[in-house]
């Protein structure tokens, strides 16, 4: 990935969201927010955050770009941090139905659901998922997204995920954004283990993960962990066979059904426990206790016309929450961030600071890479949007619309929206 050396002036605020952890309580809040300030990015990296004038002619005489975001705000790049981006064929007539009133656990008893996707990622070409994957990764950046973690999953067998996972690496060699991969090979009961989810959790133990792992294609592991698809228990085991292998920790947890995937989360010491509308007080508390960042998907509760996750309690209880879209063809097909922050901020009581904190520092820390992206620190990869509007208060103001205006991704610029620039 090519990095560059660029200098953004004049901005009238820069958004740092500063920290190299996850944030949580009323630290969500706090975004050190420097007034008029400008930003020096060298090979990649952000060497300095100035109120300082700056000599633009000796940096112009040095080959740096230099950028002037007077009248504008800037804000780190957000970082989705629970995705399922690579995928075949579409799923437009269930969304149709639950807008009928039919359920999710509906859908999927009567074949549809992620089994639905499973037919059209197995015959989809690993090209043609790379083509559709560059359309997808090209309109996260429209909104700001400068990395993305992608999931396996609609292949429920060994080829089709590998092929998903080596289409995400290809993805992340040809892409400006960065893709952070996770192996969800637990993601539903295919039809020959829809009545023994045991045998399918040792397939997966033992013929899909070592391969996974040796070919070095995903750095998290990840299981649906919900009634009538995997258990806590057969969660338990799937993800400790992971966790022994060295995969890094994610759970999709109490998203239907009070089950206890948030304990389970914190029992591993997973990075994340994901989506958790029906997560219980004590798996609150217990994966604040245990540094498990709560990743909350309102899109997908938006979707599903499902009640949201307790945001609020979440954070008054100190514990790390992160936003992400859970973009995927079924349940969530949005990858919009916009309508992303008006739901957090309109429908779950979070405030705008909190949910920029969610989708910057804390986004990166549900994926391990708190000292790398997520906030304008000095020593960090210079990953900078640059918004149209003066202040940061516009993001929730200007309702289901983007306000990126320029994308910067390890201090080169990747995206200008109002010059036509490719990505």
């Amino acid at each position: 990935m090519k990095k560059g050396n660029l200098i953004i002036i004049n901005a009238n605020q820069i958004v740092t969201c500063s920290g190299f952890k996850g944030k949580s309580g009323a630290a969500m809040s706090d975004l050190n927010v420097i007034e008029n300030g400008s930003i020096v990015i060298e090979d990649g990296v952000i060497a300095k955050i100035t109120q300082d004038v700056l000599d633009v002619k000796e940096y112009e005489s040095k080959g740096f770009e230099i950028i002037d975001a007077s009248n504008r705000c800037v804000l780190p790049g957000f970082v989705d941090s629970h995705t399922h981006l690579v995928f075949g064929g579409y799923r437009e007539q269930e969304y149709n139905w639950r807008l009928e009133g039919q359920g999710y656990m509906d859908i999927m008893s009567k074949g549809g659901g992620i089994i639905n996707s499973v037919k059209g990622t197995k015959d989809a070409s690993a090209e043609e998922l790379i083509k559709v994957g560059i359309k997808r990764l090209n309109s996260m950046t429209g909104f700001g997204v400068t990395t993305v973690e992608g999931k396996s999953g609609y292949g429920l067998d060994l080829d089709t995920e590998i092929k998903q996972l080596e289409v995400m690496k290809r993805l992340n060699e040809i892409h400006s954004l960065d893709i952070v991969t996770t192996f969800l090979g637990p993601h539903a009961r295919p039809a020959e283990y829809k009545t023994d989810p045991d045998a399918f959790i040792d397939f997966m133990i033992d013929t899909v993960l070592p391969v996974v792992d040796e070919k070095g294609l995903a750095e998290f592991a990840d299981i649906f962990c919900e009634e009538n698809v995997f258990s806590v228990e057969q969660s338990r085991r799937f993800l400790g066979a992971a966790k022994a292998r060295g995969f890094k920790l994610k759970i999709h947890a109490d998203e239907i059904v009070q089950l206890g995937g948030a304990e389970l989360a914190a029992e591993l010491g997973a990075y994340s426990a994901d989506h958790l509308l029906q997560a219980s007080d004590a798996g609150i508390i217990a994966m604040r206790d245990a540094g498990v960042v709560a990743t909350i998907l309102p899109c997908t509760a938006f979707s599903l016309k499902e009640s949201y996750a307790r945001a609020r309690t979440m954070i008054d209880q100190n514990l790390v929450v992160a936003l992400a879209t859970d973009f995927n063809p079924g349940s969530c097909f949005t990858e919009s961030i916009p309508l992303l922050i008006a739901l957090a901020t309109n429908q779950m009581g979070m405030s705008i600071e909190e949910t920029i904190t969610a989708l910057t520092i804390n986004g990166a820390a549900a994926l391990d890479r708190a000292d790398q992206i997520g906030s304008i620190d000095v020593g960090k990869n210079a990953d900078i949007v640059i918004h149209e509007f003066p202040t940061y208060k516009f993001l929730p103001y200007h309702i289901g619309v983007s306000t990126v205006e320029k994308v910067i991704k390890n201090g080169v610029l990747i995206l200008d929206k109002f010059n036509d620039q490719p990505y």
